[in-house]
């Protein structure tokens, strides 16, 4: 797996009272969700990138104000029709 160096300035550790290694599992996680959010990631890949099971990355997904349900307009359509 290829390795991204990102530099910060130190204010955000303080800021955000975490370690570098905890920065980077954050920033790891929430870009994982973004990509998820953004449909550029499926939620196995996702969760691949942000280094938890596919389980727990679903789950956490509220926190960050993402919904975890899918559903395209036709399968929205489909669905409403057959309530």
């Amino acid at each position: 797996m290829p390795d991204v160096t990102l530099s910060l300035p130190d204010e955000i550790l303080l800021a955000l009272k975490l370690t570098p290694n905890q920065l980077g599992d954050e920033m790891r996680f929430a870009a994982a969700v973004k990509l998820y959010e953004l449909e550029r990631l499926s939620s196995g890949a996702a969760a691949n990138l942000a280094g938890v099971p596919r389980t727990v990355f679903l789950s956490k997904l509220a926190d960050y104000g993402v919904s975890s349900f899918r559903l395209g307009k036709e399968e929205l359509s489909e669905d409403m029709r057959s309530a």
